[in-house]
């Protein structure tokens, strides 16, 4: 398997970070990136917000058993990289948000611009229990079809991308738009709530500006291994 260079171990481990500083991770949940169509790389496994600088993660192959120590959902992420080659990285978490949605079988539809990176909507995984082999994890990606994220009934929430930092980002969005259909359902305004049409959705969700940039530069600022000067570089 490939080898992971120190600079795409340490964007990991800032990863790992900015979920857990930003309420998006407690004591469960992991990143990963791809390193090639073979293998890819997950951070320890230990709370993120806990990995310390310089802590390595794990490779990882993409078909075959997990290596010792790794967890046991990590199974989740083997399936979306055998799957979707364009998906370059994996989040898994549990944003207070969308667990709270998430147990009532509901996702965020989209109310605000934020909501717009996901289309009509994440996808729903209706199974409380871990994902802990291969013949569940298959079918909660095959169950997440063409989407970017699926939120798992009472379990948190997967969320793919095509890169490390735009995939932290899309987490942090998805658990934004959680909580204002959480508080368009409180105040009982779904009603009068516009959701957006799909040419809405489609123009909003733009990555020109620095969209993304931006919002990996606030979820990051304040790690132990960041330097704003060399990522701008």
């Amino acid at each position: 398997m490939t080898a992971a260079a120190p600079a795409v171990q340490r964007e990991l481990r800032i990863a790992a970070r900015a979920l857990a500083r930003h309420g998006l991770a407690h004591a469960y949940g992991h990143c990963s990136v791809r390193l090639d169509d073979d293998s890819f790389l997950v951070c320890a496994a230990r709370p993120m917000g806990l990995i310390a600088p310089g802590e390595p993660g794990t490779v990882v192959p993409v078909a075959g058993a997990l290596p010792a120590g790794v967890l046991g959902e990590v199974r989740l992420h083997q399936q979306i990289y055998r799957r979707h080659a364009h998906v370059r990285a994996v989040t898994r978490t549990m944003p207070p948000s969308l667990m709270a949605l998430g147990t009532a079988r509901r996702t965020p539809r989209t109310r605000h611009g934020m909501g717009a990176y996901f289309g009509a909507g994440a996808a729903l995984w209706d199974d409380p229990q871990l994902v802990r082999d291969d013949e569940l994890a298959a079918a909660a990606i095959d169950a997440m079809g063409g989407a970017n994220a699926i939120v798992m009934r009472g379990n948190g929430v997967l969320v793919a991308s095509d890169s490390l930092a735009k995939a932290v980002v899309l987490t942090w969005y998805l658990e934004d738009a959680a909580r204002i259909e959480l508080a368009v359902l409180a105040a009982g305004l779904q009603d009068e709530s516009v959701v957006f049409d799909a040419a809405e959705r489609e123009r909003r969700a733009t990555d020109a500006g620095g969209i993304f940039e931006r919002m990996w530069e606030y979820l990051s600022a304040g790690d132990p291994e960041i330097n704003f000067q060399e990522t701008r570089a």
